[in-house]
């Protein structure tokens, strides 16, 4: 991909205004000031490994150094003898550890997730007076959920368990990420340590406020009824905050039912509208003072998913002001609200006001039961997710992406589209369709594979007559897909 630095010099090119800096076997990494930062170049020496042979030719450093540079950014250049790193903060020495990976050593986001593994060769030589400068990121917050994990529950890389999860967590922060959703229910406590050791914030499922335990998990043989036991409920956020309250964090904060469902099909005495939404917000409010109580610079947010949209539409949820608001796709890319069973309301998901902080929970991957898609990529096309999230950039709603990135590996070509948008704020589809190919596909093949991944969502199902109610396509369909194509044999129609 194409570098565009200061000097106006593409570095990877090896382009000859003066060759002096080798980065070979032999470059180390020095200046690393925080643990994140220092785990974030132990990957470099990593990659280092792996990218290069054994050689006797000293390799230049690596040197980080503070920096007056802008949130998260980072500025890279050559100087006395050394290739320089400089940022004002933690994030912004990871991301630019990680550039100089993908750079120089050819080492892409999800390089552990497509099997690949970089060019073998001696050294890579870095022009003299090379500098590059990364810009702010379009999204303040960037984050995955890590959801359906029962597909990484039972895998270990390196016979490691906990090392799947490492590689979700590194990749994420490749693509520029600043915060996770490390798993629901005891996946969510397990890993949340790993995630913030290596520079994320950490946040909450939609289900588990302030990431406190579910009352059913804690109290499996009590009816999960807030009227029955506040004090229970209030017990359970209390230890939460305790729980975290050294690590990097937005605050979610909500009250839905136990599990992935509406609070009243638990508790069946709450039956208007108004009197869940006025329960629901008095304990968002109650959620909020606690959290402002141990930190008063805090930030809170809520998910208006499923019903709470209904509510919060209706006028019947109020929330803080200060409160930052995640709207919600349906699980299919397209922001409304999501259907329940068979009651499936559309109820527009967009962002209202640009004055107030607002973000989105967008679905790359989806498990309803009915037409998940969360073993296969997203059924709808990159030209309508862009659509949707254009829009969501439009009317105000940059503050916050959650992206649900099930367990990452089938749904590699949507993160890395994503992850172009919440950087830059725009893309070209048919270049970043062109360059993902290339970069893990190879030349030879390119245009084909670009091809197939563009006529990708034209074999899904339609369950419905909108633009987005298609179901996802089986593995083996899309299997024997590619095998017509690329034996030549003739094309097949669309139907399944």
């Amino acid at each position: 991909m194409e570098r565009k630095t200061e000097t106006g010099t593409d570095a990877g090119t090896g382009t000859d205004i003066g060759d002096k800096i080798i980065l070979n076997a032999n470059t180390q990494v020095t200046g690393a000031q925080t643990a994140a930062v220092r785990d974030a170049a132990k990957n470099l020496h990593r990659d280092i490994r792996k990218a290069f042979c054994r050689t006797q030719q000293p390799g230049c450093q690596v040197r980080l150094e503070n920096g007056k540079t802008e949130k998260e950014c980072f500025w890279i250049g050559v100087r006395e003898g050394a290739l320089v790193i400089q940022a004002s903060d933690e994030l912004g020495f990871i991301y630019g550890i990680y550039e100089i990976s993908r750079t120089f050593l050819g080492v892409p986001a999800f390089w552990f997730w497509n099997d690949q593994e970089p060019q073998h060769r001696e050294e890579v030589r870095i022009p003299d007076g090379y500098q590059f400068r990364s810009k702010p990121f379009r999204v303040k917050y960037r984050r995955w959920f890590v959801n359906d994990e029962v597909l990484l529950h039972t895998w270990m890389v390196d016979r490691e368990k906990d090392k799947p999860w490492e590689m979700v967590f590194e990749a994420l922060l490749r693509c520029g990420g600043n915060m996770v959703i490390p798993g629901t229910d005891r996946n969510a406590r397990k890993y949340a340590a790993l995630a913030s050791g290596m520079g994320l914030f950490i946040t909450h499922h939609h289900a588990e406020p302030l990431g406190a335990d579910m009352f059913a998990r804690v109290y499996p043989d009590l009816i999960p009824s807030y009227d029955e036991y506040p004090e229970k409920f209030h017990g359970l956020w209390k230890d939460a905050l305790e729980r975290q309250k050294n690590e990097k964090v937005i605050w979610n904060l909500g009250f839905r039912g136990q599990g992935d469902k509406p609070f009243w099909a638990d508790d069946a005495r709450y039956q208007s509208d108004g009197e869940r939404g006025k329960l629901m917000g008095a304990l968002i409010k109650k959620q909020y003072d606690y959290v402002k109580g141990m930190d008063a610079d805090a930030v809170c947010c809520t998910n208006l998913y499923g019903e709470v949209m209904d509510l919060y539409q209706k006028g019947c949820l109020h929330l803080p002001d200060d409160v930052m608001k995640i709207w919600a796709d349906n699980g299919y890319g397209k922001m409304v609200s999501r259907r329940q069973g068979n009651r499936n309301p559309r109820i527009c998901a967009l962002p209202e006001k640009k004055e107030e902080a607002n973000g989105i929970y967008y679905h790359v991957s989806f498990y309803d039961l009915q037409a998940a898609n969360h073993i296969t990529m997203l059924q709808n096309a990159p030209e309508f997710v862009k659509k949707e999230l254009e829009q969501v950039l439009e009317r105000g709603g940059d503050d916050f992406w959650l992206i649900n990135c099930s367990n990452v590996k089938p749904h590699v070509y949507y993160l890395d589209f994503i992850a172009q948008l919440w950087r830059d704020g725009d893309i070209d589809l048919e270049r970043h369709r062109k360059g993902y190919v290339e970069k893990y596909y190879g030349l030879e093949e390119a245009g084909q594979i670009a091809e197939r991944l563009k006529e990708y969502p034209l074999y899904a199902a339609a369950y419905g007559k909108e633009e987005d109610e298609h179901a996802g396509v089986c593995w083996m369909v899309w299997k024997e897909i590619t095998r017509v194509h690329f034996t030549g044999r003739e094309r097949r129609g669309r139907s399944i």
